[in-house]
């Protein structure tokens, strides 16, 4: 499982991807808000739309970069590359982090400005409170077993529904709704609307997705067992089947 692509081409992708992604989520709100007052609706369509969106970007860049979209993924599949298995090397996540960050500001930048809106108002969302916080690392650890464990049993292949579908799931099962995203939390920061999150919020809630992502990493050792041997190649995709067929 590899790719040949540049890690200029790789990084054009995160950063497109993790860009249009955020724009999706925010987007999503914005509409959601506009179109019905009831809460439950807004977060119901909201829901759909990113998990739809996810879904499709990472089918979209999976064969290229491996539609990591987030740096949680990316410095857990780093991670796995130091144990064995297989992930992109030190620079590499590097490079991937920066441009996941960019694009996810550029993506709520981008969403605001469509709708009308002043692009970069901060949020004034305050989103504290230990409950959020332990919601918010559940929904990374979540994420991270899902990805992980889809990985060490052999069927990476479903992680495009899989995670699509636990997103939307989690959406609704955790208190802080699922950001489980670093660079997306940053990039929601940048707009005052359904989806942000205030910017003196920004430190537990990456804290709390670190400590999930640990959390993650811990629970697919114990579940499924060791990291599986890595194959030659630049980096991994979180997708076998997709590399495979490229």
């Amino acid at each position: 499982m590899h790719t040949s692509a540049s890690l200029q081409r790789r990084a054009a992708a995160e950063l497109v991807g993790t860009a249009a992604l955020v724009t999706v989520v925010v987007g999503s709100g914005i509409q959601a808000a506009g179109l019905s007052p009831d809460a439950g609706v807004r977060l119901l369509a909201n829901s759909l739309a990113s998990a739809i969106g996810l879904g499709l970007l990472i089918v979209l860049f999976g064969p290229l970069s491996g539609a990591h979209l987030n740096p949680v993924v990316t410095l857990t599949a780093w991670w796995s590359r130091r144990h064995g298995g297989e992930g992109p090397a030190g620079r590499e996540a590097a490079v991937y982090v920066t441009v996941q960050l960019a694009g996810a500001v550029c993506g709520a930048l981008l969403a605001d400005a469509m709708f009308g809106r002043t692009p970069g108002a901060w949020s004034t969302q305050a989103r504290s409170g230990g409950h959020l916080l332990l919601g918010e690392a559940i929904a990374t650890a979540g994420l991270v077993l899902v990805i992980h464990g889809l990985n060490r049993i052999g069927r990476a292949r479903l992680t495009s529904v899989a995670v699509a579908a636990y997103i939307a799931a989690a959406i609704w099962f955790t208190s802080s709704g699922s950001f489980a995203n670093p660079a997306a939390t940053v990039g929601r920061a940048f707009t005052d609307s359904f989806t942000g999150i205030a910017p003196g919020s920004l430190p537990g809630f990456i804290v709390a997705q670190l400590a999930g992502a640990i959390l993650g990493l811990v629970l697919a050792a114990l579940i499924y067992g060791p990291v599986r041997p890595r194959v030659s190649g630049p980096v991994a995709s979180i997708n076998t089947a997709y590399q495979a067929v490229s």
